[in-house]
């Protein structure tokens, strides 16, 4: 064991550049697909959380309630496409001004039920069904306004769609360049050892045992790489940790994941994360190896 170990380093120091070249290579790749993994999992996390509130906010008539707002509720579980409704009554409304104005009363003053109209709040089971219930709820009895902050709606879905399109195209390209660099090297690599490799066939080599160094190369040189992006991005985590904790801190599922690194959840991304990265990097170097291989070696 300590021989294959020896003879793939000198396998590799006798070529210092190409090997550098192919690390950093696989570093960069998986430095920026790293940064993107973990930027479309906040984004979708955010996602969630904001599909989760309600979304339209149905004001009605002085004189409507309770009746108008179940046969609204009637007629949207109808179309299928609601996850949940809330009815808000005026003494609620009351409830809720109360609490958000406790610390000024001038503004709680003269302030009574009556004068706060009832409320409906419909979460849709996809932000992109909130254009098509708007109509029909204005169409409804009783109602005097739909609250529908569709700018909002709108561009957080356009955000998560460009993170995850363009991501995954920079993804993709760089990990196509990835595979071309380590072709290139392991190819060069092949050519250094061409009679070497004839010696083998020669005395009966298996295919495999001939391949092997270079596919372990190769492989080796995702490993590296894909660590060194690991440690970056991992340190980039704790150094930015209080700013994300303070901008995404209404996310449960961030403020329990970055509010304490050491909770089990914490631990079981970090760990899946680092895994994922590692298994990426070894099979990228190693299948760009075999491709070389494939090419360069008839055997």
């Amino acid at each position: 064991m300590k021989k294959k170990t020896n003879s793939l380093w000198t396998h590799i120091r006798r070529s210092p550049y190409q090997s550098i070249a192919a690390v950093l290579t696989m570093f960069i790749t998986f430095l920026l697909g790293g940064i993107f993994l973990l930027t479309t999992g906040v984004s979708f996390a955010i996602l969630q959380y904001f599909e989760s509130k309600p979304q339209l906010t149905v004001f009605f008539l002085e004189k409507a309630g309770k009746p108008e707002a179940d046969t609204l509720t009637a007629t949207l579980d109808a179309t299928g496409k609601i996850a949940s409704t809330k009815f808000v009554s005026k003494e609620e409304a009351l409830a809720i001004y109360k609490e958000q104005n406790k610390n000024d009363p001038l503004l709680l003053e003269m302030v009574t039920a009556d004068i706060l109209p009832a409320s409906l709040e419909v979460t849709a089971k996809d932000p992109r069904f909130l254009a098509e219930l708007e109509p029909v709820i204005k169409k409804a009895d009783g109602v005097e306004e739909v609250v529908f902050q569709k700018d909002v709606v709108d561009a957080l879905l356009s955000w998560t769609n460009a993170i995850r399109n363009v991501g995954g195209v920079l993804a993709g390209l760089l990990g196509i360049d990835s595979l071309l660099i380590i072709m290139t090297v392991i190819g060069m690599k092949i050519a250094l050892k061409k009679e070497e490799i004839d010696i083998l066939k020669l005395i009966g080599a298996s295919p495999w045992y001939i391949r092997k160094p270079f596919v372990v190369e190769g492989g080796l040189y995702g490993l590296v790489g894909s660590f060194g992006a690991w440690l970056i991005i991992m340190s980039m985590i704790l150094l930015f940790r209080s700013s994300l904790v303070s901008f995404l801190g209404s996310i449960p599922i961030i403020q329990s994941m970055l509010g304490n690194m050491l909770s089990t959840n914490s631990l079981m991304v970090s760990v899946g994360f680092f895994m994922t990265m590692l298994i990426s990097g070894f099979l990228l170097g190693a299948i760009g190896s075999l491709v070389s291989l494939g090419r360069y070696i008839k055997l």
